[in-house]
C-alpha cells in the first residue's frame, strides 16, 4: 500500500496531477480543493494517498492532508458512493463543513456535489452520524474539527515565518502523521518546523 507520495509536481489536470518521484511519474487522482492546494508545477510536492485495488485497474487518489483522507474512506464506505462521488463532494466542501453537514444531518449541504442527489445526500449524512458522532457540543465531533483546524493553522504558522506554501503544507502533513490526528497546534508547528530544517 502507498501511503503517500513525496517528490515534484510534474503536472496537473482536471481531475488529477502527475508526482514525479524519482524518475516515475504517478498519476494520482485528486478533488479540487487538493489540486488548488498542492502548489505550482515543478515544486516540490507531497499528497497522502489511498490505493484503489479492482479487478481490472489500480488507482491511486492523493489528498493534501491526512483528514481529507480519512474522509474519503468514510465517505466510499457508505453505499452507492464511489471514488468519483466522494473527491465531488471533497471537492464541494472542506472536511469541517462535511463535518457540520454529517451532525446537522444537513442533507441539502451534501447535495451541492456534482453527482449527489437528494437521496444518496441523505445516505450518506444518515450513515455517517454513527461513525463521526454528533452536533459540535460532543466531544466526538470536537474530536473530529479540532485536528484540521490545529493542521491549518500550522500551516498558517509555518506561511508567517516565510516557508513556502508546498514546504508549509509538506512539514506539517509529515509532522501530523508521526503525531497522529490528536496532535496540538504546539506539537504540530515545534515539529514540522524540525521537518522543514531537514
Amino acid at each position: 500500500m502507498i501511503a503517500h507520495l513525496k517528490g515534484r509536481l510534474d503536472s496537473t489536470g482536471i481531475d488529477h496531477a502527475v508526482i514525479d518521484v524519482g524518475g516515475v511519474g504517478y498519476l494520482v487522482g485528486a478533488s479540487a480543493r487538493t489540486l488548488a492546494a498542492i502548489g505550482p508545477v515543478g515544486e516540490a510536492a507531497m499528497l497522502h494517498t489511498e490505493m484503489l485495488v479492482a479487478e481490472d485497474s489500480i488507482r491511486l487518489v492523493g489528498f493534501a492532508r491526512a483528514e481529507e483522507r480519512d474522509w474519503f474512506r468514510l465517505l466510499t464506505g457508505v453505499q452507492g458512493v464511489g471514488s468519483r462521488v466522494a473527491l465531488a463532494i471533497l471537492s464541494a466542501l472542506d472536511t469541517q463543513e462535511i463535518a457540520r453537514a454529517v451532525s446537522a444531518q444537513d442533507k441539502a449541504m451534501v447535495a451541492r456535489a456534482n453527482g449527489v442527489g437528494p437521496k444518496l445526500a441523505e445516505r450518506i449524512v444518515r450513515e455517517l452520524k454513527d461513525k463521526v458522532g454528533t452536533v459540535a457540543l460532543g466531544p466526538a465531533a470536537a474530536a473530529q474539527v479540532v485536528p484540521v483546524g490545529a493542521s491549518a493553522d500550522a500551516v498558517s504558522a509555518l506561511l508567517n515565518l516565510g516557508f513556502r506554501p508546498a514546504e508549509a503544507a509538506n512539514a506539517v502533513g509529515a509532522a501530523e502523521e508521526d503525531l497522529g490526528p490528536g496532535a496540538t497546534l504546539d506539537a504540530l508547528v515545534r515539529l514540522a518546523l524540525r521537518k522543514a530544517a531537514k
